[in-house]
């Protein structure tokens, strides 16, 4: 049976790669992150000396030109068996500053690996702690991709900021900076006339930046398209081929691939074409300041020595800011991405202000119950009052629905006027049409919502007061979609329970009838599930899932479709088994097997949201209603 749809926002979709975009709000955002980077004060000073002393020993080191050409090679043209000694100190010295610079840069990016790495490790930390925290409504209106792409595209585009970006940025600016001072120093005429041929190669970069921006946002969207389309496609190719729908897949597929190509090419056109423009317009400036800063020598402006270091310092000068408008939109695509992280970070958290909590308890000679930290086997609710007393109440799956009234959307009613009591040990099954409101109910029983209107009773105490990590801790479900974690099948079963021992493992399995193939498979109970138990039938996934119910040991077990995926034949071998899972406890089904619904205590039937009838099977059948015909339907079926 089919869960209620609810339909989720699109979002970036599986595998999809979020398209280039600016952040709303940067400002904010980088004080976040500099919260993340403080945490590193002492690293990110060493960073910043670092950085300076790179770009600034490259700077001082071009200087050393203009004396060495004045002093020492000027005057030694045409002379014999000059002294070499004044100018071998120079170069030593200059040799010195390289080492600096080197030393320096190898410094910075060591630390800046350590600081991003540790960044980063935070911040998906504080990613995953907080999601854990989620109601299930956020999961329900946010799709899996949509979420996977904050620890993945994101992630990585910060990384690559924190650890290149930022760097870059700062030595970029000192660069610029010093390097503008020594021309300004050395020849202003000169100076005034690169900063000219700086603004030419300028305006072309933004026009040929702005093309492949743009294209760059196309290719992303593309891609997205393109990867959830053949993740669409994996996932549903035995639709396909029953379909026969082979040849319509590869059209589509053939379309969208043509989309990227196109977008792809016309980006790495324009992209590629960045580089030699910025090259080739660095290679004019130094021709054109070459010539002018001949001409001023002629005129006796200018030394020889101040224009080779002028003409170094030119190519120092448009490499950053060139560099600096390439790497602008990374920066800006990072710090969206940054946004992204965050927002979910943002997210409000699961409320819980339930104050009454589930303990272990033992019974007094007198009948009352006390706390116990022994296993009694027996439960109780702690229930805290006003006055500062202390009440006891024993766990005993007792549930009962007040006039229960919700919706999934504001303006969507999924249940309306629900009523219904289950008392403890008894089997009440819930049957009708897909999207009637079953699971709904099994949601609001384990709070995974919380009901706007109406209220819902375990053991006498409003669900709203009972701590929701308690309350659930007294459920079991066993999902109509089960799931596997990586590790052992022993580690699945006990995922019920981590306290559980490897006996009471075995015996859960065996009361499910999973002991069987288990006990079959290559490493039995250690053997190791991968992929949500790839290597496993749907029917033995389910088997375990029922196992992992059964350790929980809970007074309550809610059963969603348990059997939907096991053959009749299974089915008949673990029925068993399921009544002793059963018994003693208050347990809701959802299911269409006559089987699991013809036996329980009250069959409640949902239509539209509303219960329109109620009875166990025998009263339902003479009433030859809505259940009579689903009865019948499934019969003849059967």
């Amino acid at each position: 049976m089919a869960k209620e749809a609810r339909v989720a926002p699109m979002g970036h979709g599986p595998g999809r790669r979020p398209a280039l975009e600016r952040p709303k709000n940067p400002k904010v955002t980088i004080r976040r992150l500099a919260g993340y980077l403080m945490e590193y004060k002492l690293q990110m000073l060493l960073v910043v000396l670092g950085i300076i002393g790179s770009s600034g020993a490259s700077v001082a080191s071009t200087y050393f030109l203009k004396p060495i050409i004045n002093d020492y090679i000027v005057p030694f043209i045409g002379r014999e068996n000059p002294d070499l000694s004044a100018f071998a100190s120079m170069l030593l010295v200059m040799a010195v500053i390289y080492l600096i610079g080197v030393g320096s840069g190898y410094l910075y990016k060591r630390l800046m690996v350590n600081i991003s790495t540790g960044a980063m490790r935070k911040i998906r930390t504080d990613l995953f702690t907080h999601m854990q925290s989620l109601p299930i409504r956020y999961f329900d209106t946010h799709t899996h991709g949509e979420l996977m792409s904050r620890y993945t595209n994101d992630t990585d585009t910060l990384r690559e900021m924190i650890s290149e970006g930022i760097p870059q940025l700062i030595s970029s600016v000192i660069t610029v900076a010093g390097v503008f001072t020594m021309m300004l120093v050395l020849s202003w005429q000169l100076t005034i006339l690169a900063v000219l041929l700086l603004m030419v190669l300028l305006w072309l970069v933004k026009i040929i930046g702005g093309k492949s921006a743009s294209f760059f946002i196309k290719q992303q969207r593309a891609l997205g398209q393109v990867n959830g389309y053949i993740e669409e496609m994996i996932e549903g190719q035995k639709v396909v081929k029953v379909f026969c729908h082979e040849d319509a897949v590869k059209d589509a597929f053939t379309q969208m691939n043509e989309e990227l190509c196109y977008a792809a090419s016309n980006a790495g056109t324009f992209s590629n074409i960045m580089g030699p423009v910025s090259n080739n317009m660095g290679h004019i400036s130094y021709a054109v300041t070459a010539t002018a800063g001949a001409a001023l020598a002629i005129f006796g402006v200018l030394d020889l020595g101040t224009i080779g270091s002028f003409l170094q310092y030119t190519r120092s000068f448009n490499q950053p800011i060139s560099m600096l408008s390439q790497q602008f939109n990374i920066l800006l695509a990072a710090l969206a991405g940054a946004e992204r992280i965050f927002a979910v970070i943002d997210e409000q958290p699961e409320a819980d202000d339930g104050y009454v909590t589930l303990v272990r308890a033992r019974r007094l000679p007198d009948g009352s119950l006390e706390e116990t930290n022994e296993r009694t086997g027996l439960w109780a609710w702690r229930h805290p009052h006003g006055d500062g007393s202390l009440t006891y109440t024993q766990v005993r799956g007792a549930v009962e629905f007040e006039d229960v009234v919700f919706g999934y959307e504001e303006n969507k009613i999924v249940l309306d006027g629900i009523t219904l009591q289950a008392r403890p040990g008894e089997k009440i099954a819930f049957v009708g049409s897909t999207g009637a409101g079953k699971t709904t109910i099994t949601n609001l029983i384990n709070r995974f919502y919380d009901v706007p209107d109406g209220k819902i009773r375990y053991d006498g105490i409003n669900i709203n007061k009972i701590k929701k990590d308690d309350l659930r801790r007294s459920l079991s479900m066993v999902l109509q979609d089960t799931h596997l974690f990586t590790g052992t099948v022993r580690e699945n079963i006990r995922y019920g329970r981590l306290d559980a021992t490897d006996q009471e493992i075995e015996a859960a399995a065996k009361l499910a009838n999973a002991h069987f193939f288990i006990s079959h498979l290559p490493q039995g109970y250690d053997t190791v599930l991968t992929a949500d138990g790839a290597n496993l039938s749907q029917g033995q996934r389910q088997l375990l899932a029922i196992a992992r119910a059964a350790v929980a040991d809970p007074p309550v077990l809610i059963l969603d479709e348990a059997t939907s995926s096991i053959d009749t034949r299974t089915e008949s071998l673990i029925e068993k088994g399921m009544d002793t899972l059963m018994e003693g406890r208050t347990v809701f089904v959802i299911a269409h097997r006559l089987s699991t619904v013809r036996n329980s205590n009250v069959i409640i039937v949902l239509e539209h949201g509303k219960i329109i009838e109620e009875g166990n099977h025998q009263e339902l059948i003479a009433k030859q209603g809505k259940y009579y015909q689903l009865y019948t339907g499934m019969f003849e079926l059967s």
